[in-house]
């Protein structure tokens, strides 16, 4: 397929073409450029199914960094939550994927919202919650729908294992204890995986762990493959979730973030990968939420930290995404900057940018087009292409 007469909007060095066109081919982006460029007419001989976009902006398919989409169920209670398992407080072995279902509505919901990736992960309830994943929103079964899982780990600081343990007469009931069933597990992890490294460097001379699934699951946090997913809100806990990751030296990205934007200063050259910054509407539902501003996103930019706007799905449906990114230009953030929020920032901070988040040959062919503005509450994508099909079409 060509996309022709399209204003591209590629976040890729941020470059532009008023009036270009992308060529697709086998789901993945072939080319993109300028409708004057000479190769464009030996393209559209090879390939004759042309889409004509009449002018509109054409973007990356918009990212969602931080939703448990597919994980709690829509319409449903207890027989749709599967994003918690609150039995055991250390549970790093818990993948998303085996708990998301693509029969969900919101997916389609997502699709014709233009939101085309997101990032899945466990719910809060436990300091160490389980394995994201990175996903597509179009699909009907998960294993064909991953981009990258396990995508991170999930940890949790803060009121929610505090008040989900409490509730249970079980550890741990203070932010000390939660820090250090954090601590524990990474320590045993981190011998585990020396242990392992030491044996598949000289096998004649040692043996091989027993195995171990909770160790096995946090190996590619010291083999920096996927960073930790911390969530925090309040200041103290947000620099718990630091002192830890220098403690253990593993990369990591900071959720929800929630009194970040009140020290900047203090935030300036610490090593984490970005902020995923939200849910901004929702309301103050709990004391570590008291500090809840939607000039917040804005103030994090200007202040050079890489930050993403997310919904939290349920928590702020996921279709309202660029909502979330026009509130946040309203309260201070630059316009370009909060859709590179939504697309190549958190394509960025969650190593996936090797497939998606910007428009360049090579990545996958993810596309949502727009007659005008996508931070124009009343707007309303006019195609979206997913995996190089389009699955949206409003004409």
């Amino acid at each position: 397929m060509i996309i022709i007469n399209a204003y591209v909007h590629t976040f890729d060095n941020d470059t532009e073409y008023p009036n270009g066109y992308i060529h697709i081919a086998e789901g993945r982006i072939s080319s993109c450029g300028s409708m004057d460029d000479p190769a464009l007419a030996e393209i559209m001989q090879n390939d004759p199914e042309i889409t004509d976009a009449q002018g509109a902006n054409a973007y990356p398919g918009f990212i969602d960094a931080h939703t448990h989409l597919g994980l709690f169920g829509d319409s449903l209670t207890f027989e749709g939550d599967d994003g918690n398992e609150d039995t055991d407080p250390v549970f790093p072995q818990l993948r998303a994927i085996d708990g998301i279902d693509p029969q969900d509505g919101y997916f389609k919901e997502a699709l014709r919202a233009g939101v085309t990736t997101v990032v899945t992960s466990p719910g809060s309830a436990n300091p160490v919650a389980g394995q994201l994943a990175a996903i597509k929103t179009c699909g009907r079964r998960i294993d064909k729908m991953i981009v990258k899982a396990p995508a991170g780990i999930k940890f949790a600081l803060g009121e929610n294992p505090k008040s989900t343990y409490n509730d249970k007469e079980q550890t741990p009931v203070t932010r000390m204890a939660t820090a250090a069933l954090i601590r524990e597990a990474l320590a045993k992890g981190r011998k585990y995986c020396n242990d392992k490294l030491r044996y598949e460097n000289d096998k004649e001379n040692y043996d091989e762990p027993e195995p171990d699934a909770k160790n096995e699951a946090l190996l590619p946090l010291f083999t920096r493959e996927i960073p930790a997913h911390f969530h925090v809100h309040r200041s103290d806990d947000i620099f718990t979730a630091i002192r830890i990751a220098n403690e253990f030296d593993i990369d990591y990205v900071l959720v929800h973030a929630t009194d970040a934007y009140l020290f900047c200063d203090e935030l300036t050259g610490e090593r984490f990968r970005g902020i995923l910054s939200g849910p901004i509407l929702t309301d103050r539902s709990k004391p570590e939420l008291k500090n809840q501003s939607p000039t917040s996103p804005g103030i994090l930019s200007q202040n050079g930290m890489m930050t993403a706007l997310i919904t939290d799905h349920p928590e702020t449906p996921i279709q309202y995404l660029t909502v979330c990114a026009a509130i946040a230009v309203r309260n201070g953030m630059e316009h370009n900057e909060a859709l590179k929020a939504i697309t190549i920032y958190p394509a960025k901070i969650c190593g996936i940018d090797g497939r998606v988040g910007s428009v360049k040959a090579g990545k996958d062919a993810d596309l949502v087009f727009y007659k005008g503005d996508p931070l124009d509450y009343m707007q309303t994508p006019s195609m979206v292409i997913a995996d190089g099909r389009i699955v949206y079409n409003k004409a």
